[in-house]
């Protein structure tokens, strides 16, 4: 998976991620206002499946949609090319400037490490 996503497809990608699957009504109940056209989500939905990100499943006189790329997967990706396209593949330049830029103190640093530990010794 190379793909991007707008930041339509996204906020759709995230409802069913959250849902799992759900008809193109349910999604649009879980969009926030103002709601998207029917056609509009339905539209979007049919990229998504073009790209590989949704598949589809008939249910009655409709379709049930699931994602085929799981969150965690699009969002590893997404901050690779984060990582790469703004801070030269260097890790520590992209942290430096998210602790500089939200005025990071030395405590919510300390904890964010021991979080990360914490993950690495669970593994």
């Amino acid at each position: 998976m190379n793909k991007q996503l707008t930041k339509a497809e996204e906020q759709i990608m995230q409802v069913l991620w959250s849902l799992k699957e759900a008809s193109v009504k349910e999604v649009i109940e879980k969009l926030e206002e103002p709601k998207p056209a029917y056609n509009t989500v339905s539209t979007i939905i049919r990229i998504l499946e073009t790209k590989e990100f949704v598949g589809h499943r008939s249910k009655g006189r409709g379709y049930v949609y699931f994602p085929l790329v799981e969150k965690s997967d699009y969002s590893n990706q997404s901050v690779h090319k984060l990582l790469n396209g703004y801070f030269g593949g260097s890790f520590k330049s992209m942290i430096s400037f998210f602790v500089k830029e939200n005025k990071m103190d030395i405590t919510e640093l300390e904890n964010i490490l021991k979080e990360v530990n914490k993950d690495k010794s669970n593994d």
